[in-house]
Parts: C-alpha cells; sequence; structure tokens
C-alpha cells in the first residue's frame, strides 16, 4: 500500500460518524441496499443496520461501487432487538412515515445521536417500527407523487445530517474508531487479496501505525461523540 493510499484512508476513518446510522426494515431490492451503503458511505457513516430474516444479504457490487467494503451492514432478525440496539446505545429513532405527528426532516437535530429508519419498497415501514420511533419525519413534496424511492429519501436526509454536523465540528473530532479496528479496516480494505490468505494462515492483522512493508502491492449519547 503506497502512502497516498495510507493517508486516504485514515484521513476517512477519522471522519467516521459513530452515532449516525440507517436501519432498513427489510430493504429488500440489491439496488436499494447498495444505493444506501454507498450513500451511508459518502457521509461517513461507519455501521448501517437491516432487519432481514436471513443470515446474509445481497448488495449490488455494480452500484456500491466498492463501498461496502468501508460500511458494515448488521443484521437483525426482527425490528424490535435493532431498535432496542440502537436505543441502547443513546440514539434518537428518526422513522421516515407521514403522519398527524411528522415533522419535516430539516426541523430535527442530527447533531445528536440519530438511527434514520427506512421501509421496503411496496408498504413502507412496519406498524412496530413506527411505534417504537422518537419522531416521524417526512421530506416535503409539492409534485403528484407522495413518496421518494427508499434511497432517494435515505439521501436526502442523510445529506442534511452532513450538514448540520459539518456545521457543528463532528468531522473534526478525531478518528473515533478503536485501533484493533482501524487495523481491521486498513488491512481487509487497502488489500483486499491479502485477509483470505492470512485467515487461512491464521496471521495476525499488522499494525496501522504506518503503512507496513507487507501491505504494499506492485501497483502501489452526547452531540458528534
Amino acid at each position: 500500500m503506497t502512502p497516498e493510499r495510507f493517508k486516504r484512508i485514515t484521513d476517512m476513518l477519522a471522519q467516521r460518524q459513530l452515532d449516525l446510522t440507517v436501519c432498513m426494515e427489510e430493504v429488500h431490492k440489491p439496488h436499494n441496499l447498495a444505493a444506501i451503503v454507498r450513500t451511508a458511505d459518502a457521509i461517513g457513516i461507519h455501521r448501517v443496520h437491516a432487519v432481514w430474516p436471513k443470515t446474509w444479504i445481497h448488495k449490488r457490487k455494480g452500484t456500491a461501487r466498492g463501498s461496502q467494503n468501508w460500511v458494515d451492514v448488521k443484521l437483525h432478525p426482527d425490528i424490535g432487538s435493532a431498535v432496542a440496539e440502537l436505543k441502547a446505545s443513546g440514539m434518537q429513532i428518526l422513522a421516515t412515515h407521514l403522519s398527524d405527528s411528522s415533522v419535516d426532516f430539516r426541523a430535527i437535530d442530527y447533531t445528536k445521536p440519530t438511527a434514520i429508519l427506512v421501509g421496503q419498497e411496496k408498504h413502507g415501514i412496519g406498524e412496530e417500527a413506527l411505534a417504537l420511533a422518537d419522531h416521524h419525519i417526512v421530506i416535503p413534496m409539492v409534485g403528484m407523487v407522495q413518496s421518494l424511492n427508499v434511497s432517494v429519501a435515505a439521501a436526502a436526509i442523510l445529506y442534511e445530517a452532513q450538514r448540520q454536523r459539518e456545521l457543528a465540528g463532528c468531522y473534526q473530532r478525531g478518528c473515533p474508531l478503536d485501533l484493533e479496528e482501524q487495523n481491521s479496516i486498513l488491512f481487509e480494505g487497502a488489500t483486499p487479496s491479502m485477509p483470505s490468505s492470512a485467515k487461512r494462515k491464521r496471521c495476525p492483522i499488522p499494525s496501522s501505525a504506518r503503512p507496513a512493508k507487507s501491505w504494499r502491492t506492485s501497483s502501489g449519547g452526547s452531540r458528534c461523540s
């Protein structure tokens, strides 16, 4: 890995937002899943959550454009356990849904630890998830349609979150990840051909203190916490 590549990755890790995430309730179309993961990476989100009854989930690589290498997708068997985990970490839960209590998505303070719930393509967010949410949010529309594609809606909300967090200095606080996880991301993301070999040989992950020679390739609860 070249020094330039190493710096690009460490600069990216330094801006990761551990207290901002998206929770997808049975979003099943691969292009939507991949598009949300891609946007999450662009915003600086480290981990997204997916409620899915299976033990795997398919993200279309062409749409993700490599972002699946940098954003962790954590699977949950049901919405109750997913929201319980998010609330336990101090996050406010926002559900994208039009109701009598809904507010404009721009009226929310996204500098607080925040999880944004989006629902599956046909039926939207389920009743249980809506009941568990702290706020219902909507994206104002003046045309004939009443909803946006789930990945488009997620992107609009996330970029408002990014705008607020940039103004609050959340992206300048330094790398929030512990050293072990930084090492893992650097090793697996920067040298995709090596982790599988290292696992087979049971080799330890090298330190990320500096670009190790063994990595080189021939081609060279509080706010904003």
